[in-house]
């Protein structure tokens, strides 16, 4: 049976046929093959959903990298605006750490949405002039669905060191400065997932499974190449408990070094109450 596309068993047919038929000893050197005609390949199958596993690598990557700098942007114009220190006086620092990260990943998947409903319509209408493209092994629907997930994942993880880094900059000028080997390691993990999309079942492709910064991109490349649902919600689960680890750890930072970052050396309880008096006294002023 010799199964493939029409021109590819075209090609091949005959010579495929008498090396069946010198296998067999045949007095004739060929043999009556069966011919199972399909749109594509398996090969061209798994290139074109190791394409889509690339693709949404690299889009996953983009988004977070400029949706959590936003997080980081964020900061910086509060604690130039001193406002940072005025949020401290008035709520606890593990509250402004939590609600600023998890807000700020709301307005990413509502833009998300806002901007991939506008995409989809795109191309909708222009279907006709576009190529085909492979479904993932998952297919579409899920695929998406586990897209926005991964994406909360690896926003969530990248935004908290991002917060916690940014917490810890003496001024305001060094926050870009210090922010950097996040991005570099976030570089790091973008570079370790493309080259371990082309390793599958190999050590360093489960490592990248396996490892919380790189498990988002690596899950996303499993859902466009394989089609086992069971690894995506043990990692979900995976990447839930580090993301609680990570935001854990990041609001005990930045409960601790936010007020810290202006080098006058006073504790935040101080400050509280510094604040607090400034503004008792600007209320009875007026």
């Amino acid at each position: 049976l010799l199964s493939g596309p029409e021109r590819a068993i075209e090609r091949r047919q005959g010579e495929v046929a008498m090396i069946v038929g010198a296998a067999r000893g045949t007095p004739v050197p060929q043999a009556r093959l069966t011919t199972n005609t399909t749109e594509t390949s398996v090969i061209s199958e798994r290139a074109a959903q190791d394409g889509t596993a690339r693709g949404g690598i690299v889009l996953l990557f983009m988004l977070t990298m400029l949706l959590a700098g936003m997080v980081l942007s964020n900061l910086v114009e509060e604690k130039g605006n001193k406002i940072i220190e005025i949020l401290a006086a008035a709520i606890p620092m593990d509250a402004v750490f939590v609600g600023k990260l998890f807000a700020m990943l709301g307005v990413s998947i509502l833009g998300l949405a806002v901007w991939g409903g506008v995409a989809g319509v795109i191309l909708f209408l222009g279907a006709s002039a576009l190529p085909p493209i492979p479904a993932p092994a998952v297919g579409w629907p899920l695929f998406f669905t586990l897209f926005v997930i991964y994406f909360a994942m690896a926003y969530l993880l990248i935004g908290s060191i991002f917060l916690t880094v940014g917490s810890m900059a003496p001024t305001v000028r060094d926050v870009q400065t210090i922010s950097l080997p996040a991005t570099i390691l976030q570089l790091l993990i973008f570079f370790l997932a493309n080259f371990a999309v082309g390793q599958p079942g190999s050590a360093i492709e489960i490592g990248a499974a396996i490892f919380p910064l790189s498990s988002p991109y690596m899950m996303l490349a499993r859902a466009a190449k394989e089609g086992v649902l069971w690894w995506h919600l043990v990692a979900i689960v995976w990447q839930i408990l580090w993301v609680a680890i990570f935001v854990k750890v990041g609001a005990n930072l930045f409960r601790r070094t936010v007020l810290k970052s202006g080098g006058a050396g006073r504790d935040t309880a101080t400050k509280r109450k510094g604040l607090l008096a400034l503004l008792n006294a600007a209320s009875l002023r007026s």
